[in-house]
């Protein structure tokens, strides 16, 4: 597992793909662009006969300094009903657009909650 830390915001957890049960996840339409990491694809969850939309993303070609993450694969707390660091359980970060998770040890304040977009 790897982690990635951004000012003002809490960790990314990425998984290595060994680590996702094979079959569970469905390749998404969405990409974006991180001028760090580099063009992201997102990924659909299937859940029994549910599919959760867009609640992973990965970078199939990080740039150098990520090469780390190339292919390890990043949730969305909030899109899901449990996520657990160390046993604990973790909040998603304020706001739609980050997918950063907030443990137990971890204080703010953090990009997401309103008025933070300049910081």
């Amino acid at each position: 597992m790897a982690s990635t830390l951004e000012t003002c915001h809490p960790p990314s957890w990425y998984l290595p793909p060994a680590d996702v049960t094979p079959g569970l996840l469905r390749r998404s339409d969405r990409r974006s662009f991180c001028e760090w990491k580099g063009h992201a694809v997102y990924w659909h969850l299937a859940v029994g006969d549910e599919l959760l939309r867009d609640v992973a993303w990965s970078y199939p070609e990080p740039t150098p300094a990520f090469a780390l993450l190339r292919d390890h694969v990043a949730f969305y707390a909030g899109s899901l009903d449990r996520c657990t660091v160390d046993g604990g359980q973790v909040r998603p970060q304020p706001g739609g657009f980050y997918g950063e998770w907030i443990t137990f040890d971890l204080a703010g304040p953090f990009k997401g909650v309103p008025g933070s977009m300049g910081w």
